[in-house]
């Protein structure tokens, strides 16, 4: 029997199958994400379900469509498709919609993503809690019984070519100056939309030669895995855009809804430095508005945006929460330092393809090098993310707050304390994974450092 409160996260559905969830929780969960919508008025009579290439996603798929039908609803397959390819059928379709993914992590693991109509997050706060709730009293009545059947016929679209033609349409990349892309699929997503959005699998060709790595579609993650917030899994990028004599190394998470990116030397080019070099460009053509950037992204973000006349809010971090206060606040942008990129010309949704675009467009549009156009929305050291497994998460954070009585805290998310030096440090519980996640700025390499390894210390110890 599953415990749904063991899988069922902040604002997804994250677990190992089929220890911690399988076919028959899939499908109590379909039925329950269809009652929430027919009890809320969500209008229609349709959602879209799309699954990722991890072995276990068609099956899981499969049976949460047969749970959507219990309940009166027809579904719109669209198969094989990254999650902001799901957003866009949300958006385009006006559906609901769930997406089979469980992103970076390893193979054994799975999990859906959840929308209303338009792309519209579904959180604890916004209804998963109820669907976690119903599906899980289906389950203990042993309901429903039919997961594991043949599913009944549905429909079925392959919308990469509109979802190719809707993001080419936001970012003209036709008379930029060429680029040598290298692009690491990591055997995720990106190689299925990549060729469709960055070649010219289904529109014409842009001046961009694509060097593929890993776009072999592989749930096993052969290669390394689809995680690229973690430096190891990076190494292969920067080693080909350096032998390639490459412009730009592009590498996306396993669903493809992240993107990240390596310079001309294969460094890597934080996520906050695109955040602010996107917000600067949406601010040109928005004047004025409203940008949303992440707790743990660069205090650099909201002074470039200040800056450039747009006015910075800070938000939670996840998508759910980014997502609402996109929405509440009509955001142009939003952007978080774990590389989801947010647009409101993509329904306040994250799409990773996007943020790409608008770097190649930023980086062929002059000349230089993309390290030296980096470099001008870059202006503290950074740590990166740092994980750290600790049996008492809320106990060890409180212990750390302890010893910086001197610290400006802030508790939004997790702990933030500010220094009078300007140095800084969020550490927060995952909402996905058993973890603590440290994040550290400083004006300096060695401040950071010094500030780094000293919580660190304390968080370990």
């Amino acid at each position: 029997m599953s415990d749904l409160s063991q899988i069922v996260k902040a604002y997804d559905v994250r677990g190992t199958v089929p220890d911690q969830w399988d076919e028959r929780a899939a499908e109590a969960l379909g039925a329950a994400f269809t009652h929430l919508l027919n009890t809320t008025g969500e209008p229609g009579e349709q959602v879209v379900v799309g699954h990722d290439m991890r072995a276990t996603s068609p099956g899981l798929a499969a049976a949460f469509a047969a749970g959507v039908r219990s309940e009166g609803r027809s579904v719109v397959e669209i198969g094989l498709a990254s999650t902001d390819m799901l957003y866009y059928a949300s958006g385009a379709l006006g559906l609901p919609g769930a997406m089979f993914t469980a992103s970076h992590n390893p193979a054994r693991y799975n999990g859906i993503k959840m929308c209303r109509a338009g792309a519209r997050p579904i959180g604890q706060d916004t209804g998963l809690a109820e669907i976690r709730d119903h599906a899980q009293a289906l389950l203990d009545k042993g309901e429903p019984v039919r997961a594991g059947q043949p599913a009944a016929p549905g429909t079925q679209r392959d919308l990469r070519p509109e979802y190719a033609a809707h993001l080419r349409g936001l970012v003209d990349l036709s008379a930029i100056r060429p680029l040598k892309v290298v692009v690491d699929a990591g055997n995720g997503m990106g190689g299925h939309t990549v060729p469709s959005v960055l070649g010219d699998a289904v529109l014409p060709a842009l001046p961009l030669e694509i060097v593929p790595l890993y776009f072999e579609l592989d749930g096993s993650f052969p290669n390394h895995e689809a995680n690229p917030l973690d430096p190891a899994n990076l190494v292969d990028l920067q080693r080909a855009v350096v032998a390639h004599g490459a412009d730009v190394g592009l590498a996306f998470d396993g669903d493809a809804d992240r993107c990240f990116a390596v310079d001309e030397r294969g460094e890597p080019v934080s996520p906050s430095a695109i955040t602010a070099l996107v917000a600067v460009r949406e601010l040109a053509k928005h004047p004025g508005s409203t940008i949303i950037h992440g707790l743990i992204t660069s205090r650099a973000v909201p002074e470039i945006v200040r800056e450039n006349g747009g006015n910075p809010v800070v938000a939670r971090v996840g998508h759910s929460f980014i997502k609402a206060e996109m929405a509440r606040t009509n955001a142009v942008f939003g952007g978080e330092h774990s590389a989801h990129y947010y647009f409101r010309d993509f329904w306040f949704a994250d799409t990773g393809m996007l943020a790409a675009m608008h770097l190649l467009a930023a980086l062929g549009e002059q000349e230089r090098p993309l390290s030296e156009l980096a470099a001008g929305y870059e202006r503290y050291v950074a740590s990166g993310e740092i994980n750290s497994t600790v049996a008492d998460q809320a106990a060890k954070v409180a212990e750390v707050r302890a010893a910086y009585p001197q610290a400006e805290a802030d508790t939004m998310d997790g702990l933030t304390l500010r220094f009078p030096d300007g140095s800084w440090f969020n550490l927060r519980a995952s909402n996905t994974e058993p973890l603590l996640r440290l994040n550290v700025e400083a004006t300096t390499p060695d401040r950071m450092a010094a500030l780094r390894d000293e919580v660190l210390d304390r968080v370990r110890r």
